[in-house]
């Protein structure tokens, strides 16, 4: 049970912590189209972009698939930039921009994991049974990415119910914003 603990406040921690930024970035983006009266589909979203991460670690700890850990680390922000620009180029094409999602969810899922699988294969390589070890860290991190999702929905909720702050402006904004900051990470990590 200790061990379960350990990788659910790692799973936590990698999604909360202030190092997560590109993390919470990508799900601020992802969800960004979306109304807090739609928590259904998030959850759904949410959840697909935790299986992509999974799959991903599950691959690694098991030295079955890998990635260099400098081109992971520009393919991160790169996940959020074409999120972001999708959220643009289809922001009048909301259904379809939502179907779209998931599937970003999914593959790019798989990238992010790849950005956590080195400290994990090292980590959970150790273990004789990894099922144990990813259990913990993927409901941790489930867990950490529902939290973000609520306190966004919150600031989401707050700003219409507060103000004339109309969706659209929300995701033109949050994706401007996101565009600057992902294209500053892309820069840096070069």
């Amino acid at each position: 049970m200790q061990n379960f603990l350990f990788y659910l406040k790692l799973g936590w921690e990698h999604i909360i912590s202030w190092d997560a930024l590109d993390h919470q970035l990508f799900i601020l983006v992802l969800i960004a189209v979306y109304f807090y009266k739609d928590w259904q589909k998030i959850l759904i979203l949410v959840t697909a972009f935790t299986i992509g991460h999974s799959v991903t670690l599950a691959l690694s700890v098991l030295d079955i698939f890998r990635l260099p850990g400098d081109l992971v680390e520009i393919l991160i922000p790169v996940t959020i930039l074409l999120t972001a620009l999708d959220n643009l180029l289809f922001r009048r094409k909301q259904q379809q921009l939502m179907r779209i999602n998931y599937v970003l969810a999914l593959f790019f899922g798989l990238i992010h994991g790849m950005g956590f699988a080195n400290l994990a294969r090292v980590t959970m390589a150790a273990e004789q049974n990894i099922a144990v070890p990813l259990l913990g860290f993927n409901i941790g991190l489930e867990l950490g990415q529902i939290t973000v999702v609520l306190l966004i929905m919150l600031l989401l909720f707050l700003l219409m119910k507060r103000s004339a702050f109309r969706q659209k402006y929300w995701i033109v904004t949050v994706s401007t914003i996101a565009i600057a900051l992902s294209a500053n990470m892309i820069f840096e990590r070069f």
